[in-house]
């Protein structure tokens, strides 16, 4: 197989188990993807043009020998695009699974103390590493969406704080599999000049926050989508 085809193959095993499992009776995730793609788009235009400028600003790089497509949208190339709904596919059926077979966790001060931590620790990260642009701005975008979600939780009060952060540590796992294969190979190389230069085998520490708030944010708007209509 053609080099070149790396990382849609990469993004095409990712999704397989997810899709192949969506099907499961007490989960019936397929029923519910009208709402999951509806809350895709909003993240996935903001972090197309996060990505695309931090792609512009050489704070990483894409490596067209693993790349398919030659046509770039924003700086990026087509299956960098697609990550920003492949992975949220895949995310946000971990946390509908975490919720359908774990009914019993449910929002609690514990959970939503330690979303408050975690977004007053990363404020202040990101005010201290401005010179760091992509430790910056993920630390910073990250604190203030779970500002925003915590701060008026009536408006979010579906949002199961304790689900989203057991679904996250689960899907850590495959993230971090997925993330190892385009940073080891690599398909995607950072500029260690705008970041923390700490690493997680050759992911950058940063990347565990940037994928925090990406799912965060699916997930939130899922649940808004689903309680809403």
């Amino acid at each position: 197989m053609n080099s070149h085809y790396t990382y849609f193959l990469i993004l095409a095993l990712s999704v397989a188990g997810p899709l192949a499992l969506s099907f499961d009776k007490k989960v019936a995730f397929f029923k519910k993807c009208k709402y999951v793609f509806a809350a895709m788009v909003l993240p996935a235009i903001f972090y197309i043009i996060w990505d695309g400028y931090f792609a512009g600003e050489k704070i990483w790089f894409f490596n067209a020998e693993y790349i398919a497509t030659k046509t770039n949208i924003y700086n990026l190339p087509l299956e960098e695009v697609l990550f920003f709904f492949v992975v949220p596919y895949c995310c946000t059926f971990v946390y509908e699974c975490v919720r359908c077979y774990f009914p019993k966790l449910q929002s609690n001060k514990k959970a939503d103390g330690l979303l408050w931590m975690i977004g007053f620790i990363l404020l202040a990260v990101g005010f201290f590493t401005l010179n760091l642009r992509y430790t910056s701005y993920t630390s910073i975008f990250l604190a203030v969406f779970i500002f925003i979600v915590m701060g008026f939780r009536k408006y979010f009060e579906y949002f199961n704080s304790t689900a989203f952060l057991v679904s996250y540590c689960l899907i850590l796992i495959p993230y971090f599999v997925v993330n190892g294969f385009l940073t080891a190979i690599p398909v995607i190389t950072y500029n260690d000049t705008e970041n923390l230069a700490t690493r997680i085998y050759t992911i950058p520490v940063e990347d565990m926050f940037y994928g925090m708030l990406l799912v965060m944010m699916n997930v939130v708007g899922y649940e808004k989508l689903m309680k809403r209509f």
